[in-house]
């Protein structure tokens, strides 16, 4: 990994563990090897996601920040914009990606694509059909794999 990118992970590091953003939290799996870390986001209040606990896995290139890190829920999720793979359709992830975006930001961003799905820009046309056909059924979906993939019971 290049010397700038250690450097940027460390900083970023350090940040995130002086201020910790709420309901969301990422570390490194091996401190020495800065380039896969484990993150893990609260399901966001007054969402079909609340009280669920979603394991993310974040791969760094080499380039980053020139190019965003590769990021996979682990735990299955039910969202139009989140494949059954763990892939994540958000356009800062993509086209849209800056060096200026850290990882406490990207978080950020996911949790609030939790809370407010686009379902124009789906990656499971079939759930993104049901958001916009029968939003009932589509929460009372994500509320029973919340609580059977993401709570502890």
């Amino acid at each position: 990994m290049e010397l700038r990118t250690i450097k940027r992970l460390r900083k970023e590091y350090e940040e995130l563990s002086r201020e910790p953003i709420p309901h969301c939290k990422a570390i490194p799996i091996d401190i020495n090897n800065l380039a896969e870390w484990q993150a893990i986001i609260e399901g966001p209040e007054e969402t079909p996601y609340v009280g669920g606990i979603f394991h993310l896995n974040i791969l760094f290139p080499n380039e980053y920040p020139f190019r965003p890190p590769k990021i996979v829920f682990k735990t299955r999720v039910y969202h139009p914009n989140i494949s059954s793979t763990g892939g994540i359709c958000l356009d800062i992830l993509k086209d849209a990606w800056s060096p200026a975006l850290t990882i406490g930001k990207i978080l950020l961003s996911i949790c609030s694509l939790l809370a407010d799905p686009n379902p124009n820009d789906p990656l499971m046309p079939d759930i993104a059909k049901i958001y916009i056909d029968n939003h009932q059924q589509f929460i009372q979906n994500a509320m029973d794999y919340t609580k059977k993939f993401a709570m502890d019971e």
